[in-house]
């Protein structure tokens, strides 16, 4: 892993991505959050189903984005469908002198306006409460697993993204 991220900081004045507009030629200008998903009606947890939890913060009061959550939004951008990084893997990587909560912080604020499901505990465990909303992105992506039962647990050895 390097300690170096190759973009530029972002203004810490941002907003949440998940309000942000975004377009095709810019990856900050392109639709995300709620909005830019298409509604599944038959998903218990889409924030558009009343009394279930969704595994982000999707309200307005959001706190506004700063740089350390822009570059974890970032980082999990980049990981290609199929492979995985721990929360740990993540905070090594970008050397911000931040740990594996800090960055799981970010994924609990912002998560859901980016590929959340690639960001796992170094046990390959998906965040809590997620398994089976994980599980079918794993699934659909051809992530390796381990164990496709409770609990559910990715094959970090051969799913683990070195973050390039």
């Amino acid at each position: 892993m390097t300690a170096s991220h190759p973009r530029e900081p972002q203004s810490r004045d941002r907003q949440p991505r998940d309000s942000q507009p975004r377009g095709p030629q810019s990856r900050d200008s392109q639709p995300r959050g709620p909005q830019s998903r298409d509604p599944q009606p038959h998903d218990p947890h889409h924030p558009d189903n009343p009394g279930q939890s969704s595994p982000v913060d999707h309200s307005p009061s959001s706190p506004p984005l700063d740089d350390f959550a822009s570059r974890v939004l970032d980082v999990v951008d980049s990981i290609p469908a199929g492979r995985v990084m721990s929360y740990g893997d993540i905070a090594e990587y970008l050397g911000a002198g931040l740990g594996p909560r800090q960055v799981g912080r970010v994924m609990s604020v912002y998560g859901g306006a980016v590929a959340w499901w690639r960001v796992i505990h170094s046990d390959g465990t998906p965040a809590p409460g997620h398994d089976s909303r994980a599980l079918r992105h794993y699934l659909a992506e051809g992530t390796p697993l381990r164990s496709a039962r409770p609990p559910v647990r990715v094959d970090m050895r051969r799913a683990r993204w070195p973050g390039r």
